[in-house]
């Protein structure tokens, strides 16, 4: 008598054989699941910080695009008159220049000046996860705008 009690309290309660292994595999599940959505979120980031750096590279060069003929003095300051054309070619060659490997269909959505003093460029890109799964998405569009101003001093 006294072997079978000392048995059954090292197995446990009858029936519960085996539910370890289950919650082994479900929060194995879980952290497998948590890992491929950080990396995808980090690879998220990552991309629109790329992104984000090649559009302020090209605000800055088409902010500088003024003609020596455009400045202008007002109120005793310097100022440079902008156009929009002079903008988008410069923002252009920028990007035509700049070297941007691994970003995926990148588009100048847009680059003009709305006070003749500051350039806005607006870039558009495609992400795309390192790793598929269901419960990410096969890609978003990701989209960043920049505005650089020349000031003399």
């Amino acid at each position: 008598m006294r072997c079978r009690r000392a048995g059954r309290a090292a197995r446990g309660a009858e029936g519960e054989e085996g539910s370890v292994l289950l919650l082994t595999i479900f929060y194995g599940f879980l952290a497998l699941l948590v890992v491929l959505i950080v990396v995808a979120a980090t690879s998220l980031y990552l991309e629109r910080k790329k992104l984000f750096t090649l559009a302020d590279g090209a605000a800055l060069a088409a902010a500088e695009s003024f003609t020596l003929d455009s400045v202008a003095i007002e109120a005793g300051e310097l100022h440079a008159a902008l156009t929009s054309p002079e903008i988008r070619a410069a923002a252009t060659a920028y990007l035509a220049a700049a070297p941007h490997p691994g970003i995926e269909n990148l588009v100048l959505a847009g680059a003009e000046t709305a006070d003749g003093q500051s350039a806005t460029v607006t870039l558009r890109a495609w992400w795309r996860p390192p790793v598929l799964t269901l419960f990410v998405p096969d890609g978003l569009p990701i989209e960043v705008t920049v505005v650089a101003r020349s000031v003399f001093h």
